[in-house]
């Protein structure tokens, strides 16, 4: 009787995949194994999801839409109403081997989101940021408990109450950071005030989130068991995080301490940082709170400053959220099977949910913003801001599905209202807040060089986009002071691009830091190298030089520069050339973007600009006042630009060197 029951319920299990085939011309179908099939997989979610990306680039959204997105339509709501399509390309007996692969990847992207996530700022939070994210995380938790009673009694009957109203509440009080982050860079909104206090209290969601999250895994790990399943394994995973933030941080310093600035990181230490995170992900599965929880402890607690952290990133992030990153929303998307919400009833739950996250989130923020006296309309804008969601929230609502905790149709009712508030944020905060759009006060009067009183201040709004560019800068700045009598104020703004890839947020730190204009002289970074040269430029001369960063992308950083130059009042913009010079003499374009970025800024500037073509003005490093000596040849022709290049090489003939 046991013999013939063993076989009956092995017949409805699919047969184990094989890794590799022999190939189709010995019989083999390569859809039958694993790695072939995997292969396929992949390149058929990163091409979907990187076309919906292009497509949806002109509505300002970030990507993680378009990944959620092309997961819906590859799974069962779209192209997998087609039998034979699913059971080829997604059958059933490949879910493990997928299942596998998306968690191992989102195991290394949540150690990245970890390294994004800077404790210091979190501590550094003030008053009011502290009180909007409290506001946003509580309000929305207990509307969300609210909703789980009006599911429970109509399309989630029979699940456990205390699990499903922890995981409802945490789903609808979670706000995404790193989308958020991204939101804000495409708004250019990072370094205004609503900019900054939206990111601090991103940062604190995000940390309470995961506190939230560890919660609701370690309750519904006690299913049919004793509640004091659930206690252990939240005061284990407490545990875990009190020893490693004694021994984590130490390690890591250890490290930090033997990579120095302007090498390459010994490959050993990024190597024993990847063990530690999977030894950190084992630790937390074996717990029962789940293996990203360690990873983004991890990732939490590497020291942000030191080469240490961008040698890691640089290593980890185009393979993870290129390749891996993708699958895990495909195979959310097999999850999510959108036909499961049918009658009024089910659409009518999918409007009250939706409505209720929105009303939480911006509702809390609002009144809360509004008790610090922020502007009625900065206070909605930062409301929308808060109501975005993305990874973490699938995160949550892919775990529970997977412990029984969320049934289909819960499931794709809380998919469809993830993507619909992450999608209306960038709209609505257009619609209210248009910070872009702002003039400055008063029209500035010296938009020239050329002026009727030459005595007066001149100020200069320098570009550069890499340290290739710094020694002619400054070399330039130098000739252009003139007299001691006139004033030179030099902005020197360092062009960074915003790209896709993960680690852009960690220069969205910089700017959330220390606002547009920044000069972190207390810590090392990326950009020491242009801070120190500019600091010594400036103590070695009388010009006052104010460094400050961009952080956009090519398609609008020409909008930064010229509202930079607004903002300042400069009266000149100079540009680096868009090709450099080689060693034979030759030019070579440096990046085709360069010279549509200067196109841009020469149409739309508000005062004069100049392209330095760098010829290695001054060889290259810095000639000090005392050994200048040059031959300024200008070629005028007559009219208004020639007038200007006139009054720039007269104000350059001045220099008391010369």
């Amino acid at each position: 009787m046991a013999s013939n029951a063993t076989t009956a319920s092995a017949s409805h299990c699919p047969s184990p995949m094989k890794a590799t085939s022999n190939g189709v011309f010995q019989g083999d179908n390569p859809l039958d194994y694993a790695l072939p099939l995997a292969i396929l997989q992949v390149c058929l979610v990163v091409a979907l999801t990187r076309i919906l990306a292009f497509l949806l680039k002109p509505l300002r959204l970030p990507r993680v839409i378009a990944e959620i997105v092309g997961g819906i339509l590859l799974g069962p709501s779209v192209l997998g109403r087609n039998e034979k399509y699913l059971n080829a390309i997604f059958p059933t007996k490949s879910y493990t081997v997928l299942d596998t692969l998306t968690n191992l990847g989102l195991l290394f992207f949540l150690f990245l989101v970890g390294l994004e996530l800077d404790p210091k700022s979190v501590r550094r939070t003030g008053k009011e940021a502290l009180s909007i994210a409290v506001a946003g995380i509580s309000l929305p938790f207990i509307l969300g408990i609210g909703t789980s009673f009006a599911l429970r009694a109509t399309i989630a009957k029979g699940v456990d109450e205390a699990q499903f109203l922890v995981f409802m509440g945490v789903a609808l009080s979670i706000t995404a950071f790193p989308v958020l982050a991204r939101i804000l860079a495409e708004l250019k909104l990072l370094t205004t005030d609503i900019g900054r206090m939206a990111m601090s209290a991103a940062a604190v969601n995000d940390a309470a989130a995961w506190i939230l999250l560890a919660f609701a895994i370690a309750l519904s790990g006690g299913t049919g068991r004793s509640p004091l399943v659930s206690l252990w394994v939240f005061l284990c995973g407490s545990g875990f995080v009190f020893c490693c933030a004694l021994i984590v941080p130490y390690m890591f310093r250890w490290m930090a301490r033997r990579c120095p600035e302007g090498e390459p990181v010994n490959e050993l230490y990024v190597c024993a940082t990847l063990v530690a995170v999977l030894v950190a992900g084992f630790v937390t599965d074996t717990i029962g709170i789940h293996a990203l929880f360690g990873a983004f402890v991890v990732g939490v607690l590497v020291p942000k400053e030191g080469p240490l952290a961008g040698a890691l990133v640089e290593k980890v992030e185009d393979l993870v959220s290129g390749l891996f990153l993708p699958l895990y929303f495909v195979y959310s998307g097999l999850k999510t099977n959108v036909a499961t919400i049918r009658g009024a009833q089910s659409w009518g739950l999918l409007v009250l949910v939706i409505a209720t996250a929105c009303f939480g989130k911006i509702a809390g923020t609002v009144s809360v913003s509004l008790m610090y006296n922020l502007p009625f309309t900065e206070a909605l804008a930062l409301g929308f801001l808060m109501n975005t969601r993305g990874l973490v929230e699938l995160v949550v609502l892919n775990i529970g599905k997977d412990r029984k905790v969320l049934n289909d149709q819960t499931f794709a009712i809380m998919v469809l209202m993830a993507i619909f508030t992450t999608f209306i944020t960038t709209a609505l905060v257009m619609a209210v807040y248009k910070p872009a759009k702002r003039k400055v006060k008063g029209d500035y009067k010296y938009k020239t060089i050329e002026r009727k009183d030459p005595n007066t201040q001149l100020r200069i709004l320098v570009c550069f986009h890499s340290v290739r560019n710094i020694s002619s800068m400054i070399n330039l700045i130098e000739a252009s002071r003139g007299t001691e009598k006139k004033g030179l104020c030099v902005y020197a703004m360092h062009l960074m691009e915003l790209s896709e890839r993960p680690s852009a947020i960690l220069m969205v730190h910089k700017a959330r830091k220390n606002g547009l204009p920044f000069w972190n002289k207390g810590k090392e970074s990326d950009s020491d190298q242009f801070i120190v040269a500019f600091e010594t430029f400036r103590q070695l001369s009388r010009v006052s030089v104010r460094p400050m960063t961009v952080i956009s992308a090519m398609s609008d950083m020409h909008e930064d520069i010229c509202a930079s130059a607004e903002r300042k009042r400069a009266a000149m913009i100079i540009l680096p050339f868009h090709k450099h010079q080689r060693v034979d003499g030759t030019f070579e374009t440096t990046r085709t973007e360069y010279h549509c970025v200067n196109k841009r800024v020469l149409e739309h500037a508000p005062c004069s600009v100049g392209i330095l073509v760098d010829r290695g003005l001054g060889g290259t490093t810095y000639v000090s006042a005392s050994n200048v000596s040059s031959s300024i040849t200008l070629l005028f022709f007559g009219g208004h630009d020639d007038r200007e290049a006139l009054a720039y090489g007269a104000r350059m003939a001045e220099h008391p060197w010369h």
